[in-house]
């Protein structure tokens, strides 16, 4: 199977150890162990004093009840049944796309997006389409040009909500109209909805709760800050997750035991992740916004209270060697936005500390004045 290389990935495995100021990542600050297994007042040595006689066996193989009771409890429709764990958000666009794309299918993506997203199904065979977002429309889905792609043979939209990199959101209303449109067609909507904002403005609705062909993919990752543990899930009606068993013995056997039991008690602890994440994004939104308005050379569409940005640069070169060498100039890592289809743009992931946050812009705006 021809499939095109991962942009964003291959990028961070090639630079992100070499930053001195990472300021590309696209979640909130992670969570330490000690950090996580403190929200509820336990202590990492009662906590795995607990797990020590926890035999290191497959354990729960879709994911155990605790853990789909507590995800499903994320939703205002889908049952614990039709939760299924597994290895982040990337393993379940992998699961919903291997086990509904064939070759022959349409499928219809947005661009800029996580390109799992319109690649896998490529690969498999499909066609795809594009709706692309401009930035002069502030990176909102045109939903005029999305239904003139939408064919009678169209099989899955693939959307991504808030969307990476430019962190704009598919509130309600659009996702209600987008539902409809695929209606007409008996297509399947598969959203990613790993960056699910930290506010309430914008009345975000899980694809899962909108539509009985909706997947909504989603992890442990971004909104909750333990990417380490590699804990994702699907959302769907209990057919599609019946469909999906199939096809996941394929990808994946579990998630293991022991992060098992870091997601429960993370989503056990969630109000208190949620409160903590929501003042990192607030705060350093307001400083990210601050110094966009004082850097001449940089634009910017402000996300919607999610951890990801997509900033512009007004520079006479181009967006992958100029962030090649700020990296080596600097020790500051951004994600150019060619990897993304978007040259010209950088991914500045500005929910790390403050301190790396603020040097790092102050670094890439000393770094800009070259071009002055």
């Amino acid at each position: 199977m021809e499939i095109a290389n991962f942009g964003v990935e291959e990028w961070l495995n090639t630079w992100e150890k070499k930053a001195k100021y990472d300021i590309s990542q696209s979640s909130i600050e992670a969570l330490t162990l000690e950090e996580l297994i403190g929200l509820d007042g336990t202590s990492v040595t009662e906590y795995f004093e607990a797990l020590s006689k926890q035999p290191l066996d497959y354990g729960w193989i879709e994911g155990s009840d605790t853990f789909k009771e507590l995800v499903a409890s994320l939703y205002q429709t889908v049952s614990p049944d039709s939760i299924l764990q597994t290895n982040g958000a990337t393993g379940a666009n992998l699961l919903a796309l291997f086990a509904l794309i064939e070759p022959g299918d349409h499928v219809v993506s947005m661009l800029p997006t996580y390109q799992q997203l319109y690649d896998i199904p490529k690969a498999l065979g499909a066609s795809v389409d594009f709706v692309k977002l401009k930035e002069e429309e502030h990176w909102q889905l045109d939903l005029d040009v999305l239904k003139s792609k939408i064919k009678p043979n169209t099989k899955m939209i693939c959307l991504n909500s808030a969307n990476n990199p430019t962190g704009t959101l598919l509130d309600k209303a659009t996702m209600s109209a987008i539902v409809e449109m695929a209606k007409e067609v008996d297509a399947y909507i598969v959203v990613d909805e790993v960056y699910a904002p930290l506010t309430d403005e914008g009345e975000f609705i899980s694809i899962a709760d909108l539509y009985e062909k909706g997947i909504a993919t989603n992890s442990l990752s971004k909104t909750y800050s333990i990417p380490g543990i590699r804990i994702g899930w699907t959302a769907s009606s209990s057919e599609i997750a019946e469909h999906f068993r199939k096809y996941r013995d394929y990808t994946m056997i579990c998630g293991g035991v022991i992060a098992d039991e870091l997601a429960v008690h993370a989503l056990k602890n969630k109000d208190k992740i949620l409160s903590r994440n929501r003042k990192i994004v607030a705060d350093n939104l307001a400083i990210l916004k601050e110094w966009v308005e004082q850097e001449p050379r940089v634009s910017l569409v402000t996300p919607h209270y999610v951890s990801t940005s997509f900033i512009k640069l007004d520079i006479p070169q181009d967006d992958y060697s100029f962030c090649i060498d700020l990296l080596e100039e600097t020790g500051v890592l951004l994600v150019p936005g060619t990897a993304f289809g978007l040259p010209q743009h950088a991914r500045l992931g500005y929910c790390c500390r403050e301190e790396t946050l603020r040097k790092g812009m102050a670094l890439l705006s000393k770094y800009l004045r070259k071009f002055d």
